[in-house]
């Protein structure tokens, strides 16, 4: 979409959304909508599609269901190498993860499902310093994170079911390196609240990443790193009301705590109302 054909959407986020982010993204994700999807999958141009990609997807799953996990690095359920996901807290690196043969399996809703990436999954500037590419996934291994269990998920390989599209938004004004990363966490803790898991399954993509500027990524992630913790501990502390009609009182919520961090500015608020309005005029 031309940067002209997206302010003439009849949106009310379209004339408002700050132009040159990332975020504009969300104006995607609305006219998916306005288009009748009840599925969307996003990826970055730098990410290619193996023929697993296209395979259809379901909303339930009979996996292991991690549940007051803490921080969970779920790439270990993929690998034996050392590799941590973007935006996983480095205090918790060495924290064990539970072993999933000793995990009950069950059918869990997960409207909100991560794919990884091979060759150059999403990983923080700290780890692409000191530590050697490429990396591959087991391609069969899936599982989901429930209650109490935090990792990062992005926006790279991504599927968003009907109902959890209202946490499909990204926030403009923070740091463009966390910006994805701040959402997930938003979305996990409102999973949390209507008894929904978040789905990590093998990689159906492979990545190769657009040139960075390394050191740049990394002060973009200083945030992150310093706060991301801290972050999620304040997330896990609100009351948050189950059910779909509750989702839009979450959010607002949920950003309300990043905004009183001084990790996201409170501009973000009107940029927030304006999706809810959106996406509860298209979806409903």
């Amino acid at each position: 979409m031309s940067l002209e054909s997206q302010r003439e959407l009849p949106v009310k986020l379209g004339s408002i959304l700050p132009e040159r982010h990332y975020a504009r993204k969300n104006l995607g994700y609305l006219e998916a909508m306005a288009r009748g999807a009840r599925i969307i999958i996003e990826t970055d141009d730098d990410n290619f599609p193996r023929e697993s990609f296209w395979e259809e997807r379901a909303l339930r799953h009979i996996v292991p269901l991690v549940q007051h996990g803490g921080w969970t690095n779920v790439y270990r359920y993929f690998t034996d190498s050392v590799i941590w996901p973007r935006g996983f807290p480095l205090e918790h690196l060495q924290g064990a993860v539970p072993e999933l043969d000793r995990i009950k399996h069950g059918e869990v809703c997960c409207p909100i499902q991560q794919g990884l990436a091979d060759d150059n999954p999403d990983v923080d500037a700290i780890y692409r310093l000191t530590r050697e590419l490429p990396q591959s996934f087991d391609k069969e291994t899936k599982v989901a994170l429930g209650n109490g269990s935090w990792t990062p998920f992005n926006s790279q390989n991504t599927t968003w079911f009907k109902e959890a599209f209202p946490l499909l938004y990204i926030p403009s004004f923070c740091s463009f390196r966390m910006c994805d990363i701040w959402r997930s966490f938003i979305a996990q803790r409102i999973c949390w609240a209507n008894g929904w898991g978040v789905l990590f399954h093998g990689p159906t993509v492979y990545q190769e990443r657009n040139e960075h500027n390394l050191l740049r990524d990394f002060t973009d992630e200083v945030p992150g790193y310093l706060h991301n913790a801290r972050v999620c501990e304040l997330l896990a502390g609100l009351e948050i009301e189950g059910g779909t009609e509750s989702l839009a009182g979450g959010l607002r919520s949920c950003y309300r705590t990043f905004i009183e961090l001084g990790l996201v500015g409170a501009d973000e608020l009107p940029l927030l109302d304006a999706w809810l309005y959106d996406v509860g005029s298209l979806v409903g």
